[in-house]
């Protein structure tokens, strides 16, 4: 979720460079920096921090030029510091790239480069890149790309001006976005459309594989391997509020969409193709060290406490080790029982969760190993951890947490697998399948989206209840917590979760006719106890909603409303089954009127206990 630009055209470039990250500050970032070719060649600036950092360097020392590329960083290998921050080059100079998204060979790259006599300054895996082109340049700028892209693998979007050819701005994507703005007699690239808007309407949109050749007065497309592309212009209509957010009328929705690319991003690079085996370079427990630990915590508040529920049923599964799930804000309070055979798990999107840090130092204190998982490298969480397994969702701007969540539960499962594989718990086989299964998943969460019109018939039926609950069974209950908590956090109807074997025990009690009951059925191996459950409140009067695989024709005969998942390992069902549950929970808030992004005494980060 970095912030690309590139300019190439006749007006100053640093102006335009700026201007242009500005727009894209939206997506969020730890670092900033431009290349700007001019009468001293390609000169790099950057630095650490806000864009404003950036900016007043500039003011004291401009960079004089008209083509040049700018990046916005949001870290993933190598902690936020000027030397990991964008443009980087080769160790001559020659060779300047930006790049988004992970390029999951580096380090076997960065080994050759190195046996080549290469010498890299940063932790990043885009150096890489800038050696790599000088490595293999022929006299050709586009060919040498060419032969860069295809010794790569990974997900990425690149911009890449050399000394060498300085008359050229070459765009290479894939799977991370990319867009070409035109101009008279100047072309521009971006991330996003946003960084465009001020200069240009017209828009040529990169597909995955494919590269743009840009000079000053045209462009060219083509297939990474060098056939010509012939595209339509798109023509932009939209303001630059409605721009940042992809065309989507609140970022919540943007986001929700955008959770098969962060689910992509948060696997890519970790699962070997060949073996089929997970493999976490971020993890330091080896195998001697992980056959002492004889309990697991997961430590973590709100949206991130029900990710670690879903991990408690994953882990004493694949591990036969017991786990506990705790809420941040009660856990040192209760002196816990934790020493040097516990592994903590702290889960936080930000970083920076009050309540989470505290409990992670109170772990180390007691003498745990603690990794965490969290979405913001070189946050005070990530810093104080012994290790660290980052997701890779990228910026959430709504407070309401959706691919952030699932993104954790993507890192959650990937942990639990190399666990699994470390220790010989599971049969080689068995975790084969489930690696199988985990790499469908970003594919799969885009089918369940194709039905979000349905979700939109559903909010209308029950957007005028005071009461709705939610019912579920092991993993499932997890997940009907998370769903709860999204559809009173933004609706402000009162909303409840419980397990389905509990309705006797006070629950009946509260269903009155249409009262409408949510219940998830995703697991085939308890689904008889879980259709006993939905009779008993439809014998009540309840309006129920059920859920459960694509295939089930027995849950459509029990329910009012009937909602599919695809079949995936029953492990693996929550990521999918929680995106229709984030889908009603929103479309239910727009059609109540409510503020989406910023529901009402809330917010995105809590940093006081």
């Amino acid at each position: 979720m970095c912030g690309i630009v590139g300019y190439i055209g006749k007006e100053d470039a640093q102006g335009i460079l700026l201007e242009g990250l500005k727009k894209l500050e939206y997506r969020g970032y730890d670092s900033a920096g431009i290349a700007v070719y001019g009468e001293k060649g390609v000169v790099v600036r950057k630095d650490k921090g806000r864009l404003s950092i950036l900016e007043e360097e500039l003011k004291e020392s401009p960079l004089r030029g008209t083509v040049g590329i700018g990046h916005t960083r949001w870290a993933t290998h190598g902690k936020p510091s000027k030397v990991n921050a964008h443009p980087q080059t080769d160790e001559q100079g020659r060779f300047i790239v930006v790049h988004n998204g992970i390029i999951e060979n580096y380090l076997q790259l960065k080994e050759e480069l190195l046996s080549k006599g290469h010498r890299f300054q940063s932790e990043t895996d885009t150096e890489v890149i800038a050696h790599l082109l000088e490595e293999l340049y022929d006299g050709n700028l586009v060919s040498t790309v060419q032969k860069a892209v295809a010794n790569m693998r990974g997900a990425y979007a690149l911009g890449v001006l050399s000394q060498m050819e300085p008359d050229k701005l070459i765009a290479v994507r894939l799977a991370s976005p990319l867009i070409i703005g035109l101009g008279e007699n100047e072309n521009f690239i971006a991330s996003d459309i946003p960084a465009l808007l001020e200069y240009t309407r017209d828009i040529l949109i990169l597909e995955d594989g494919e590269m743009a050749v840009l000079t000053r007065n045209r462009v060219e497309l083509m297939k990474v391997t060098g056939e010509p592309i012939a595209r339509d212009i798109f023509h932009v209509s939209w303001d630059v509020e409605q721009a940042e957010k992809g065309g989507y009328d609140h970022y919540l929705i943007k986001e929700i969409h955008e959770q098969p690319r962060a689910l992509r991003d948060t696997l890519d690079g970790r699962i070997d193709l060949e073996s089929g085996k997970v493999w976490l370079e971020e993890i330091h427990l080896g195998r001697d060290a992980l056959k002492r630990i004889e309990r697991i915590f997961f430590v973590a508040a709100g949206t991130s406490y029900h990710a670690g529920l879903v991990g408690k049923q994953f882990f004493e599964k694949m591990l036969r080790i017991p786990v506990e799930v705790d809420i941040a804000s009660e856990y040192r309070y209760r002196d816990p029982l934790v020493d040097d055979r516990t592994l903590v798990i702290v889960i936080s999107q930000s970083g920076e969760t009050a309540d989470t840090l505290a409990a992670l130092r109170e772990s180390r204190k007691r003498g745990a190993h603690v990794i965490a998982i969290t979405n913001v490298v070189g946050s005070s969480i990530a810093r104080e951890a012994d290790d660290v397994l980052y997701i890779y969702a990228g910026p959430e701007v709504s407070v309401a947490s959706t691919k952030a969540y699932t993104s954790q539960l993507m890192a959650i499962y990937l942990l639990g697998i190399y666990m699994a594989q470390e220790l010989g718990t599971q049969e080689e086989e068995a975790l084969r399948q489930i690696v199988s299964s985990l790499q469908l998943i970003p594919t799969l969460a885009d089918r369940v989206l194709d039905h979000e019109e349905k979700m939109k018939e559903i909010a209308a039926k029950i957007k005028d209840h005071h009461s709705i609950f939610f019912l579920g069974r092991g993993i499932d209950q997890a997940v009907a917590m998370e769903g709860s908590l999204k559809l009173k956090e933004i609706s402000y109807i009162h909303s409840e979760a419980y397990p389905a074997g509990e309705l006797k025990h006070g629950t009946l009690a509260l269903i009155v006719e249409n009262t409408p009951v949510i219940a998830l059925a995703t697991q085939e191996d308890i689904y008889e106890k879980m259709a006993s459950n939905i009779i008993e409140v439809k014998a009540r009067g309840a309006y129920v909603i059920g859920m459960g695989l694509e295939g089930n024709n027995d849950l459509v005969k029990s329910v009012d409303e009937a909602l599919y998942i695809p079949r995936v390992h029953p492990l693996l069902t929550p990521i999918l089954t929680v995106i229709p549950l984030q889908l009603i929970a929103y479309f239910t808030s727009v059609a109540l009127g409510n503020d989406v992004d910023k529901p009402r005494n809330l917010a995105k980060s809590v940093t006081v206990e």
